[in-house]
């Protein structure tokens, strides 16, 4: 009995042994990682909300994880396509964006509104005190997206509009990209736009309860005149030739995040939502062909 306890012994010890030997492999490899993330949020608001995130992952992986804020959403598409970028979040469009440009990328989690759900929306914002209540009714004018990678920003309401027969560029008086979530709300309030596309969960959450929360809008001051069937949410996506135990360490460490450290997850969704769960290219498969239908009117619009 104890030689077979001493073989097991053994034959766990080599397994320890080379797990810690292929971990320093991939720490020697990788002695730092850069997360990147799309600006749906104004620089201070993303440093602030996702730095502890970045410091919980230099614990747990042990090695340097630094955030790097995007100018646009396709300097994260294109961060990852040249392996500059070692992990991702994304929005569902920008990571279709990716998938599409040949990046090497795997979604391993995803966002969980506080109902469960996997899922969000794209909605019409005007302003209460507005005579606007269909989009028909803002025929001349001027409307703000988000960015040309925003699902709910730029790629869905594009496609809602196609199929309501609107060609935006001739329907209104002008189209803007504000670049970010909050610049498009932004420029309803200072009167730039007469209406903005948004994200929208529930009705505890949403881009316009979060800046009312900080005090950059009032919700009140905003009413939905168009919301969009459900979209799947935002994935976090890695670099698919990490290393296999690099990536099962990155994945476990996002996963276990809610419970290993509610105070970082909390400061991220403003205890909004629940934990990340797995996902994988699959559920994103939907997303891809609408990308291929926004780009196919870009197309024919060209």
């Amino acid at each position: 009995m104890s030689k077979i306890r001493s073989l097991v012994a053994g034959a766990l010890g080599l397994l320890l042994t080379a797990s810690a030997a292929t971990a320093q492999d991939w720490k020697a490899k990788y002695p730092e990682l850069v997360f990147g993330k799309i600006p749906d949020e104004n620089a201070s608001g993303t440093t602030s909300r996702w730095t502890p995130l970045t410091d919980y992952l230099s614990k747990q992986l042990g090695v340097k994880v630094t955030l790097r804020i995007a100018n646009d959403y396709a300097a994260v598409i294109e961060g990852q396509r040249a392996g500059n970028i070692h992990i991702g979040m994304y929005g569902p469009a920008s990571y279709a964006r990716a998938y599409l440009v040949g990046a090497k990328v795997e979604p391993f989690a995803i966002e969980v509104n506080s109902d469960g759900s996997k899922g969000y929306h794209s909605v019409l914002y005007v302003k209460t005190d507005s005579s606007y209540k269909t989009i028909e009714d803002l025929k001349g004018k001027n409307l703000c997206l988000v960015d040309p990678n925003s699902t709910s920003g730029n790629n869905v309401p594009r496609f809602m509009m196609s199929k309501m027969s609107i060609e935006p560029d001739k329907f209104f008086g002008k189209v803007i990209y504000a670049g970010s979530h909050e610049n498009a709300v932004i420029g309803v309030t200072q009167g730039t736009c007469d209406a903005a596309f948004n994200w929208w969960n529930t009705e505890d959450e949403s881009n316009l309860m979060r800046m009312d929360r900080k005090g950059m809008a009032k919700a009140a001051d905003f009413r939905i005149i168009l919301k969009s069937d459900q979209i799947v949410n935002s994935p976090m996506a890695y670099l698919t030739d990490l290393p296999a135990d690099l990536k099962a360490a990155i994945r476990k460490a996002v996963l276990d995040l809610a419970t290993n450290d509610p105070e970082t997850f909390n400061k991220i969704y403003e205890g909004k939502s629940k934990p990340y769960a797995a996902v994988d290219h699959k559920a994103y498969e939907p997303v891809v062909e609408l990308i291929k239908f926004v780009d196919s009117l870009r197309k024919q619009k060209s």
